[in-house]
């Protein structure tokens, strides 16, 4: 077990690997995409997507299965080709890239079995070792928290701590871009959050950050931009709060009719309210406050108690919903933004 003194030294030990100065100026692009196809015969897997990404910025890539977030995240890797359009990734073409730029981006696959009979140290040291200018070894698993388990074997370490060393020997080659595929499928929600706090560390180290999630929270709290990409398009780009004019969308006030009141005992203003599957009332209101100022003096001025009254703005979830879902006569979401249909293979996900 460890004791109070070696604590703290893992705690200085961890603050001195964020202390580093980021290795780029803010302003630039780390990713430029303009036009990117991809063809497979007369199947187009992605149809002409643009996509800027900052230095230092944490990008979110949102999507149903199939929608080609993995084959334009290859391309942006270097690990698929492309059928036409511009890519630069850190200012040089993926498709010509050498084994210097390769050193320059880290990628965190959605699984992976590091070496099993190795430590946690020698493993990373294994991994440094493949790259001319790598990371300090020590100081790649403080950042990521596995100073405690070193000298753990990886065979014996826990789904959340093996994902930890997977990000420590993306690492190990101290890259300036870093992709992550499901960074937290399967973790449960306290390792969830520890590994958001990892991504957070990470950017502020002016790492750039390209994240691929099914998970709506995750990309809400870590990403800066999101974009939402079906059928080889991209259908909206923008911050989380941002994205599909989501600020604009009407809240939704929710609550449960007391006992003995009927809708038609509302008045004429709530009349509008309509049943949300659970027993509540849901209404969508342009005039927020007055709207629950007018159900508030009614509920006061009849002596009602409403004790589960809501207020709910649209989550980043109900934006990428009718962003991605067809419409109620069928459209696909790129048939609804007045382009043809591309249907997508099953193994692109």
């Amino acid at each position: 077990m460890l004791d109070e003194a070696d604590r703290q030294a893992i705690a200085s030990q961890r603050e001195a690997a964020l202390d580093r100065p980021p290795a780029h100026p803010d302003g630039e692009l780390a990713v430029d995409v303009r036009g990117l196809r991809r063809s497979y015969g007369a199947f187009e897997a992605l149809a002409g997507i643009d996509l800027q990404i900052a230095r230092g910025e944490v990008f979110a890539l949102l999507g149903p299965n199939g929608a080609g977030k993995t084959t334009t995240i290859e391309i942006l890797e270097g690990f698929r080709s492309r059928s036409a359009g511009e890519v630069r990734v850190l200012g040089v073409d993926p498709a010509r890239a050498g084994a210097e730029w390769r050193a320059r981006i880290g990628v965190v696959l959605q699984e992976s079995v590091p070496e099993p009979e190795l430590t946690v140290r020698e493993c990373v040291s294994l991994y440094a070792g493949y790259y001319e200018h790598p990371a300090g070894v020590d100081e790649t698993i403080a950042l990521v928290g596995l100073q405690e388990l070193a000298g753990r074997r990886c065979a014996h370490l826990s789904g959340g701590e093996r994902r930890r060393l997977d990000v420590a020997l993306a690492l190990a080659g101290d890259p300036e871009l870093l992709f992550l595929d499901e960074p937290t499928t399967g973790f449960d929600p306290a390792a969830r959050r520890a590994a958001w706090w990892l991504v957070r560390d990470l950017r502020r180290l002016g790492k750039t950050i390209v994240l691929s999630t099914h998970y709506m929270e995750e990309a809400e709290q870590l990403a800066d931009r999101i974009a939402v990409i079906a059928a080889g398009r991209i259908l909206a780009s923008g911050t989380p709060r941002t994205l599909g004019a989501r600020e604009l969308m009407q809240p939704q006030i929710s609550f449960t009719l007391p006992a003995g009141v009927a809708l038609s005992d509302l008045p004429g203003a709530l009349r509008a309210v309509s049943p949300d599957g659970d027993g509540r009332m849901a209404l969508r209101s342009d005039a927020l406050m007055r709207t629950l100022a007018a159900l508030s003096s009614w509920a006061l001025e009849h002596g009602h108690e409403l004790a589960d009254l809501e207020v709910l703005r649209p989550s980043l979830e109900d934006v990428y919903l009718e962003l991605t879902s067809p419409s109620e006569d069928g459209a696909s979401p790129a048939e609804r933004a007045g382009q043809p249909a591309v249907h997508s293979r099953e193994e692109d996900s």
